[in-house]
């Protein structure tokens, strides 16, 4: 890849997102200071497996309850997952006790991935994205959006999940030392918005010079999943 590249597609990145990114409540504006830590953390866990729609009200309720590690720390359990109910995935909210509780005691959530790996409901792209998005870090956030729009900026021809470590490596090729946080969350909105699963809007994205799928004319057989194994079928004899 040329080195000139990479800068052209995070700067042209975000400058779209200085324009066009999303408002939602756990959000600092583009090129703002960083977001409260909590409410990233909150947001984080809370969208693991949930769409934003589904994700936003059950946010903004418990940050006006519990607006802070110390007081969701002090929450009853039952209270906590009462006022989860209707989340799903219930072995978060009892990890997001866990975790508050923890975090509670140390005075303040880490701010590296290492670090933030080590508390219980972290894994390794919730780790990224809070590195990134709340303390600043150059971390290399890949969820499913990112894996799609990479993939088709790349025309990586291999399927997932195979393809993950390389769409990894491709993404750290292009993720800035400067605005991580933003150029995360400018990522995962592109490929919410603009280069979705059908019908990708290439006239309308910042990236399409760059895009090696979008000058492939077909786009969207990028991201390809693996096909499934067929399940053996059996047979038998029912005697009476």
């Amino acid at each position: 890849m040329p080195d000139n590249k990479p800068r052209a597609i995070h700067a042209d990145l975000l400058d779209w997102y200085d324009r066009h990114a999303r408002t939602l409540p756990w959000r600092a504006p583009p090129g703002a200071n960083a977001p409260d830590p909590y409410r990233v953390w909150l947001s984080e866990i809370m969208l693991q497996q949930t769409q934003v729609a589904s994700a936003t009200p059950y946010f903004e309720k418990f940050t006006a309850r519990w607006p802070d590690f110390a007081a969701l720390a002090a929450a009853d359990d039952m209270d906590l997952m009462a006022a989860w109910a209707g989340l799903g995935y219930y072995a978060r909210a009892r990890n997001l006790l866990a975790c508050a509780r923890e975090v509670a005691t140390m005075g303040a959530l880490p701010g590296t991935e290492a670090e933030l790996r080590k508390l219980p409901g972290i894994g390794g792209y919730t780790a990224a994205a809070i590195a990134a998005i709340a303390f600043g870090q150059r971390a290399v956030v890949v969820d499913a959006n990112v894996e799609r729009v990479v993939s088709r900026l790349f025309a990586v021809e291999e399927p997932l999940p195979g393809a993950r470590k390389r769409i990894h490596a491709l993404t750290d090729t292009i993720t800035p030392d400067a605005r991580a946080g933003d150029f995360a969350q400018a990522m995962m909105d592109l490929g919410s918005g603009i280069c979705t699963v059908r019908a990708p809007r290439c006239m309308l994205c910042p990236l399409r010079a760059a895009c090696n799928g979008f000058a492939s004319g077909a786009p969207e057989r990028f991201s390809v999943k693996a096909a499934k194994t067929a399940k053996p079928q059996r047979y038998g004899t029912m005697f009476w």
